[in-house]
């Protein structure tokens, strides 16, 4: 974070100042830090700000003094909790989070030099932020977020490393409700606003994909006529907030208007081979193959969102290029490669899912299953999808049964549904086993796979098949 006192933190966050021992109010509010912030205590190091939240689960109140003893150089609270250290009292510790986040850009922003990138999207926003926050270090310091830090929290933390040096922001901006995309843009309002797609993740929070459109549009409505709107071509919904935006819009996609698209899109067991296209700003086109080791067709579409966003900021093609081509793990838990022993192949992709991931997902396991071996699907439910949630877990037991998967192993009761969608299907010549534990639905695939398989493992993160996914990897190393 960039030095501030401790007089201007309190302002920023219209909070009263409480002095700490060894010092009168006057001289604590003269002294400046310029550490990090954490809402956990646990991340606490020397000379970073703690602020105390109240959580659904837990309130930091109680873990004020462990994060002093681990050198907090001050504690933002809605109340006093440690005198030993100076402290700033709020009326709500979130609110004042975001404040600081605010504060903290405009200043650098003013200063100049700084651009800021914000990426939205029911799916893609972590790979998308990886690859151009990949793009934008080849230019400068570079902030982005970490792990998937996207929401009224995880932004403002990721907003607060910004220096006065930093040169671009790559901030990704989810929500699960109207309004909270809106309110992260206007903390860092964007230079680029990136929308991937409008689909059915977190339906049961929005209540519909129609509120989903809305509230994903908020990141390009507010754009000035100076910022760009990097939109995806391919997706109708995403295409009509060409509409809602006074800011320049740069498509991307596979649509032959997009300004960035890729052809010749080619996928296998190790990545996607595509030739890339992108319009210049003298109108003249070029084009690249690139060898994009990311696996799965679908990440192709955020590979060329990232193309977009590092041609806009000044990269030429060729480094754009050689950034595609030097990725080779989306995220850790998204169609991650493991396994290797007796030609069985694990892809660990159960960080998250939703409706459109899945069979996504599912496309690519059909896809790169070895002629000698079995393509199995160990599944687990998708998460927050409300009253849709039945009927998209039976959508995909039907995916399974279409791509002609060999094995359906579903784990878990909430995705039941998905098993039964699947064995009702009578003209399959595969199988789907139901197991309630991850446990049972290890020791079964342990027993029963077979030389040259390829194994999805695929769920939303509550359903917790990524550590089934990673034993499976370190069973078949």
């Amino acid at each position: 974070m960039i030095e501030l006192t401790l007089a201007e933190i309190a302002a920023a966050v219209n909070g009263r100042l409480v002095p700490g021992t060894g010092g009168s109010r006057a001289q604590w509010a003269e002294a400046a830090v310029a550490g990090e912030s954490q809402t956990d205590s646990r991340e606490v190091q020397p000379g970073q700000i703690f602020f105390a939240r109240r959580g659904e689960e837990t309130d930091g109140h109680l873990f004020a003094g462990k994060a002093v003893d681990a050198g907090a150089a001050l504690v933002v609270a809605e109340r006093e909790v440690d005198d030993r250290v100076p402290q700033i009292v709020v009326a709500e510790a979130t609110e004042a989070l975001g404040a600081l986040a605010t504060a903290v850009v405009r200043r650098v922003r003013e200063r100049g030099g700084l651009t800021i990138v914000g990426i939205t999207g029911s799916n893609g926003k972590t790979t998308t932020k990886n690859l151009v926050a990949a793009m934008a270090e080849r230019l400068g310091p570079t902030v982005a977020s970490a792990k998937s830090f996207n929401n009224e929290v995880g932004g403002p933390l990721t907003m607060l490393r910004v220096e006065n040096d930093t040169r671009t922001l790559v901030a990704e901006m989810g929500a699960s409700a109207q309004g909270e995309i809106e309110r992260l843009t206007r903390m860092a309002p964007p230079h680029i606003g990136v929308v991937l797609s409008v689909g059915l993740a977190h339906a049961g929070e929005f209540g519909g994909i129609e509120t989903t459109f809305r509230t994903k549009s908020e990141m390009v409505r507010d754009l000035p006529p100076s910022a760009v709107a990097v939109l995806n071509r391919d997706d109708p919904r995403v295409a009509q907030m060409a509409d809602l935006t006074a800011a320049r819009v740069r498509w991307f996609g596979l649509h032959p208007e997009a300004e960035v698209r890729a052809s010749d899109v080619d996928s296998d067991a190790e990545g996607t081979s595509f030739t890339l296209h992108a319009a210049l700003s003298n109108g003249e086109v070029e084009a690249a193959p690139v060898r994009f080791r990311v696996l799965g067709e679908h990440h192709v579409m955020n590979a060329l969102a990232a193309a977009a966003v590092g041609l806009e900021l000044g990269l030429p093609l060729a480094d754009v290029v050689e950034v595609l081509e030097a990725a080779t793990l989306a995220a850790p838990g998204r169609m991650q490669v493991l396994g290797g022993r007796d030609g069985v192949t694990i892809v660990n992709d159960a960080y998250n899912a939703s409706p459109d991931s899945m069979s996504a997902a599912l496309r690519t396991l059909a896809q790169i299953r070895r002629p000698e071996g079995r393509s199995v699907a160990v599944l687990g439910a998708m998460s927050e999808l409300g009253e849709y949630s039945i009927e998209e877990h039976i959508r995909v037991g039907l995916q399974a049964v279409r791509l002609r998967i060999s094995e359906l192993v579903v784990v878990g009761k909430e995705a039941r549904h998905l098993h039964i969608s699947a064995i009702n299907e009578g003209s399959w010549d595969g199988e789907s086993v139901f197991f309630e534990t991850q446990d049972e639905a290890y020791d079964y695939l342990l027993r029963t796979l077979q030389p040259h398989d390829t194994v999805l493992v695929k769920s939303s993160n509550a359903a917790g098949l990524q550590r089934l996914g990673d034993r499976l990897g370190e069973a078949f190393a």
